[in-house]
Parts: C-alpha cells; sequence; structure tokens
C-alpha cells in the first residue's frame, strides 16, 4: 500500500479562484456521450464515470456539522452496468439526538427511445427509501428509473453529518473506469487535518487558494483553506481472489485529524495521539478498562469449570469451551463492549468484544496471564502505523501467555478450535492491550495452514465404473471450512446427499465422519464410491483422466499484472494419492510425465509422481503455497504455476489391453 503524506499548509499552492473549478452542470448531456458503445481504453467496462465532483467543508452553523455533495454522471453499456442504478448511501447514528442525514436528492436518467429520440425520465422522490441496518447504520436507497442499455444516469445529494471531526475521505478508484473525479475540501484553519493520498495513480490536479474570512462563529472569523484534488482517466480496479479490503489499494485521499481549536472558547485540542495516550484512554473507559477489570465477577462462574484440572492450558482450553458455547455471537463486532461483560453471560448473547474481554477476563480469574488484542479484520483494512487512530482497529480478541506459548484465541465461534483465529483476523498485526504494561504489536499469523489430503483407492471394472473408497482428510482452516459447510445441514445424511447431488458421475454408497465436533483432530471423511466416469473398457485403450476431484478448470489469477499482494491468510498444502487397480488383462501404455515447479525462495510447488505396480499404479500430485502472502513481484510466479496445473489436469494416462 502506498502513501503520500499531503500538507494542506505548508505545500498549498496559491491560485486565483478560477484555477478552482467547480461542480459540473446538473441536467446535461450530450448526444456524443448517449451514442457512446463501448470505452475504448477499457472495452470490457460494463459502465463509464463521464465525471464525479465532490465537496465537503464544516459550516459555521449551530453545531459546526460537516456538509458532503456528491454528483456523479454514469454511461452505462449494457445490462451488467444496470447495478450502478442502484444507489445506497450509508449514514451513521449514535443515538436518537446525533445522526448523519441525506436531502436533495436528485436524479435524471437519459436514454435513446425506439424511434431514435433522446429521453429523460427524472428519479421520483417518493422512491427513495431508508432502511434501518442496526442500532448504528441505517442505508438510504433509490434506484434509477428506466434502465436501458446505453443510457446515463445522473444523481446528486446532500449529506450532513454532526461529526465535524471525521472529515470525507474520496475514493479516486472504483470498479468501473472514471474519465474525471474530481474532490474539494474546504477546511477553516480551526482545524489542521492530515491528508494521505493512498494508491498508485498521481493527482492531476492538486490546487488550492485562501478563502479570507469564509468561517464565522458567533464573531470569532478565519480563513478556510481550499483544496482541489482531481484524477484523470482512471482505471477500474480490478479486483482478483485472495485479497484483503480493496480500500487498502485503490486510489483516493483520507483525511486525519491533528488537532483543532474550538471556535466557541479557543481551547486547543489535541487530537493526533501517542499510544500512552491510546492506553491511557482505553484503560479509563468504561467498555474496554473497566471491563476487563472485572475478574471478581468471574471467579465463580469458572470454578466450576477448571475443577480438577491441574496445568493452565488445560484450565484455558476449557475456560475458552466454556465461553464458546454459552455464549452466541449478536454480530456486532468492534473494540468496545457493547453491553457489558456481566449482561453477556446473563442473557447468553454478546458482540465480539462482549465475549473476548470477556474471555480475558475469565482466563486472568484462573490466573492464566491473558491480554486483550485490537485488530482490523481483512475487509476493514490495513492499520495506519504512522500514528495511532484508534477507529483503525474494529476487532477485538484474546491472547493468552502459557508457559512460553502463546495463543490467539476467538471465542465468538464455536466451531474454531483452540488457538485458531478465523481467517478475518489474519491481517497484518494486532495491538495488545493491558492493564499493567505499554501497549506493543503482534503479528496475526499462524503455523495453521490450509491442509487437505485425499486418498483414493479405486478399481476400475470392466464396465467402466470406478469402484473403491475415498478418504479425505481436513485440518487447519481446511477443516473449519468443512466442518462449518457440514454444520449447515440437519444431518450427516443430508450433507451425503448433498455431495451425491452436485456430483452426478459419483454415487456416495456409504459414509462415514470422524472428528466433526472433536476441534483439535483432524476431520476425516470416510466414503465407498462408485464413479461413473466411463461407458467400459472393452475397446482395448481407455484414456484415464487421474485428476478425479476438485480440478481447477480456471486460473484465478488473470491480470497481466497485478499491483497488491496475494493473500490466503495462511499457507496451503493440498495433495492427492490415487491407487488405481487395473481390470485383468490391461497395462499402461502412456504413463504421465512426472513434473515438478517450485516458486522462488522456497514459496511452493507443483509436483506430480507416478508409480506403476503389477496390475495397478499410484498416482499423487501436491500444491503446496509455503507463504501466507505473495507480493507484486511474485505474481507472474503464481500465476504460472496455476497454469501449469491446469494443464496437467487435462493430461491422460493410456491404458491398453495386453495382447
Amino acid at each position: 500500500m502506498k502513501k503520500i503524506l499531503l500538507s494542506l499548509w505548508c505545500s498549498l499552492a496559491l491560485h486565483a479562484a478560477p484555477a478552482l473549478a467547480d461542480n459540473f452542470p446538473y441536467g446535461q448531456f450530450s448526444h456524443e456521450q448517449l451514442k457512446m458503445s463501448n470505452y475504448a481504453k477499457d472495452v470490457t467496462a460494463n459502465a463509464l464515470v463521464l465525471n464525479e465532483y465532490g465537496k465537503t467543508w464544516i459550516s459555521s452553523n449551530d453545531g459546526l456539522p460537516l456538509i458532503h455533495e456528491y454528483h456523479v454522471k454514469i454511461k452505462i453499456f449494457n445490462a451488467k452496468g444496470f447495478k450502478e442504478g442502484n444507489v445506497s448511501i450509508p449514514i451513521y447514528k449514535s443515538d436518537n439526538n446525533s445522526f448523519e442525514e441525506v436531502r436533495e436528492i436528485e436524479g435524471i436518467t437519459y436514454y435513446t427511445d425506439e424511434q431514435g429520440n433522446a429521453q429523460q425520465t427524472p428519479l421520483d422522490a417518493k422512491k427513495v427509501i431508508t432502511e434501518n441496518t442496526n442500532k448504528y447504520w441505517s442505508h438510504v436507497k433509490f434506484a434509477m428509473p428506466n434502465l436501458r442499455n446505453g443510457c446515463i444516469i445522473e444523481y446528486k445529494y446532500t449529506l450532513q453529518s454532526p461529526y465535524s471531526l471525521q472529515f470525507k475521505d474520496w475514493d479516486f478508484q472504483s470498479e468501473i473506469p472514471k474519465l474525471y473525479s474530481e474532490y474539494e475540501a474546504r477546511i477553516p484553519a480551526y482545524f489542521n487535518f492530515k491528508a494521505s493520498l493512498r494508491g498508485n495513480l498521481k493527482l492531476t490536479k492538486n490546487v488550492g487558494e485562501i478563502d479570507r474570512e469564509c468561517f464565522n462563529v458567533r464573531g470569532n472569523k478565519c480563513d478556510c483553506s481550499k483544496l482541489v484534488y482531481a484524477i484523470s482517466d482512471i482505471p477500474a480496479f480490478i479486483e482478483e481472489d485472495h485479497m484483503t479490503a480493496p480500500k487498502n489499494f485503490i486510489s483516493a485521499i483520507n483525511f486525519e485529524l491533528n488537532d483543532y481549536v474550538d471556535p466557541y472558547d479557543g481551547t486547543k485540542h489535541v487530537k493526533t495521539q501517542t499510544w500512552a495516550d491510546v492506553d491511557r484512554s482505553l484503560k479509563q473507559s468504561d467498555e474496554f478498562g473497566s471491563q476487563l477489570k472485572k475478574t471478581s465477577l468471574l471467579k465463580e462462574k469458572i470454578t466450576p469449570v477448571i475443577a480438577g484440572l491441574t496445568n493452565d492450558l488445560a484450565k484455558a482450553q476449557a475456560i475458552y469451551a466454556f465461553i464458546q458455547h454459552s455464549v452466541k455471537h449478536n454480530e456486532f463486532i468492534g473494540i468496545y463492549s457493547d453491553n457489558g461483560i456481566r449482561k453477556m453471560f446473563d442473557t447468553h448473547s454478546g458482540s465480539v468484544a462482549d465475549i473476548n474481554l470477556g474471555l480475558v477476563v475469565a482466563l486472568n480469574a484462573a490466573g492464566i496471564n491473558a491480554e486483550a488484542v485490537l485488530l482490523s479484520t481483512r475487509a476493514h483494512g490495513l492499520i495506519n502505523k504512522l500514528y495511532p487512530v484508534v477507529s483503525d482497529f474494529n476487532y477485538v480478541i484474546a491472547k493468552a501467555n502459557i508457559g512460553d506459548q502463546t495463543y490467539l484465541l476467538d471465542a465468538t465461534d464455536a466451531m474454531l478450535p483452540f488457538g485458531l483465529l478465523p481467517e478475518h483476523c489474519l491481517n497484518d498485526q494486532g495491538r495488545v492491550m493491558s492493564l499493567n504494561k505499554p501497549s506493543y504489536w503482534i503479528d496475526l499469523t499462524t503455523v495453521q495452514k490450509w491442509s487437505k489430503t485425499m486418498l483414493l483407492d479405486l478399481t476400475l471394472q470392466t464396465s467402466g465404473k470406478l469402484t473403491g473408497t475415498l478418504t479425505e482428510i481436513s485440518s487447519g482452516y481446511e477443516a473449519l471450512r468443512k466442518r462449518r459447510g457440514i454444520k449447515k445441514f440437519n444431518s450427516i445424511e443430508e450433507y451425503v446427499e448433498d455431495r451425491d447431488e452436485k456430483l452426478p458421475k459419483v454415487k456416495f454408497l456409504k459414509s462415514e465422519i470422524k472428528n466433526l465436533d472433536t476441534l483439535d483432530k483432524a476431520l476425516m471423511e470416510v466414503y465407498n464410491v462408485e464413479l461413473d466416469y466411463y461407458d467400459g473398457v472393452n475397446g482395448g485403450r481407455v484414456a484415464f483422466n487421474p485428476f478425479l476431484f476438485n480440478n481447477i478448470t480456471e486460473n484465478p489469477f488473470k491480470l497481466a499484472e497485478r499491483s497488491y499482494p496475494v493473500d490466503w491468510g495462511a499457507a496451503t498444502d493440498t495433495r492427492v494419492i490415487l491407487t488405481l487397480h487395473l481390470p485383468q488383462g490391461y497395462t499402461v501404455e502412456t504413463p504421465p510425465t512426472s513434473l515438478g515447479m517450485a516458486l522462488p525462495n522456497q514459496g511452493g510447488e507443483f509436483i506430480t509422481e507416478f508409480a506403476p505396480r503389477d496390475d495397478a499404479f499410484t498416482f499423487s500430485h501436491v500444491i503446496r503455497l509455503s507463504k501466507p502472502i505473495y507480493y507484486p513481484e511474485e505474481y507472474p510466479y503464481l500465476k504460472e504455476l496455476f497454469n501449469k496445473v491446469i494443464q496437467a489436469e487435462k493430461s491422460d494416462i493410456i491404458l491398453k489391453k495386453k495382447s
């Protein structure tokens, strides 16, 4: 992730007012735009932003509200671009007296009718709705009318927020290309913000001017900086598999408050904090530090849980399992306790912070050294380590220190084994928070893998059917994925039936699943199977493909180059061992070529091996990705490895009847 800090004052280039372009006119279009059939610079684009403008300023009205105007015009080329006409605007609400609101919504759809005439349909204000998402968020939604291939949509709105200290960021890049995107920030001198440019694109406009005495609160006046940032010819940001939050990499301008002077009383407030400031604030917080001090509250609850256990690891595992199965996650995430630990245990329901802060307290109450760890989930984005920003964190887990081992724990999911973090927590580093020492960073890495072994012992019948056993052994994150999948069904029988339906050429005749609820052991699935892959073998020659299951038919990596890492979260290890017993009188005429491809720096490998036996052979292949993260310079090698896998999976072993 590339970030460039932009000073709002020191590097401010002063220009005459005409250098600062205003919002583009609303309600206008050109016939040339209507006639566009594609975008020459990206013919795969389903839609194209023709113009985009945003403006944010702090008003001098009562409460100093933050005002944000947004205006966009989008060309839609085909039906896949229609989703650009479904608009959802998130609005935050902390309580009934402090919430954001959206007003002045207008929209128009321009199109060509059947007679070739240009027409337009305005957005009906009655079709704008507000949906309550949860107690913190709502969404204002509307759908642009009369969408059709080749139309142009245009809409604008104004958002007013009481949170003036949280200046609006601006994303230049999105999943569709843009001809032009411009953002104007108007900031009174009372407020000192840091601005950072993120991503790989360079600004095509970065200008500003001083607006004299633009801000007046009860007679207290100050100048404002008017800053304009713009980028032209913006390519679409293409998301590929195995990445963290797109906002880590798209080109954008972000604002972070450094300090401000209260316009009402003249007092200065420094918002840029040190970690010592953050530590102090969290320790004093009723929703964080005060919760961590409630060890006496939980001693009575955990005493029977750890009764008879003599070592700390066994006690920690018992407490972890107790909270996992006693409290249900209510789907709220965050670093602050929502209802408090006491209420969590009383209601058997709680947020991430309720549950995992409760786990920390319970472990400490049992004499096991435990701390809280703040982190940002993969979807939330990377943490800015240049300076502390508490809002960068959106999740909290527990850290248990037992002997010389550290265990990172999340008790919100009953399917998680002790010591296995959910994949969404595997995101760079977390900040360890303790009541009795300064906070510090810890890597959120894991020794666990996406590990799967498939053992096939099959006999090729003269009818062409393959019969025998299929054994799947899953551990680490693969076992977690499998267990979650199985638990979605009412019974194991339903799960097996579903597999049977999804694989029409495979019949599961008998099944046994071991260790489904024993989370610290590998999950084992054993099936008697019948595969109907061939019409028969009486022709004397059979082209047999040994890649029978889970083939990779499409390379997940298609970009010519990728500017952001491939992030699997954890290393992967997939291996398949097939033993095939041949029909009587058959032998291998054309064995496969053993392959081997390794990634640089021991990053992984793809290997196939063939071993003939009397009236049988063993064929195995391994895909091992030894690293959780591969950086852009490693992308071509990773892409080529998957090309080799796909190519190998098309190769047949020729079986021939002995003469």
